[in-house]
């Protein structure tokens, strides 16, 4: 059975750092692509970055300031996200989809994860 589960959110400063991970299951990872998704109350859930193999995506939002990574061995897909703002606050999302191109369209992914909160506040 394919799962993801999200960790690593949490309350942070404006400023600050927080590295989400979400680790999967059930499937081999390397062919796979994973996104990242967010979400604030009152907002679209919206793509924030995706990986497949060495091909990464970013939305301009978090460009520079967060960077995706995966470590296969540990069938595990990071989000190192730096320098947050109160802006990014949202229920962060990792999600898989078989297709090649690391898309940031939530509708083009198969299999989602629960979640997990980030709060940047002062």
């Amino acid at each position: 059975q394919l799962q993801l589960v999200e960790s690593g959110g949490g309350l942070v400063q404006p400023g600050g750092s927080l590295r989400l991970s979400c680790k999967t299951s059930g499937f081999e990872l390397d062919v796979y692509t994973i996104g990242w998704f967010r979400q604030a109350p009152g907002k679209e859930r919206e793509g924030v970055s995706a990986i497949r193999s060495f091909r990464t995506n970013y939305a301009d939002s978090v460009a520079g300031r967060f960077t995706i990574s995966r470590d296969n061995a540990a069938n595990t897909v990071y989000l190192q996200m730096n320098n947050l703002k109160p802006e990014d606050t949202a229920v962060y999302y990792c999600a898989a989809r078989v297709y090649s191109s690391p898309t940031l369209d939530p509708s083009r992914y198969e299999y989602w994860g629960q979640g997990t909160q980030v709060t940047v506040s002062s």
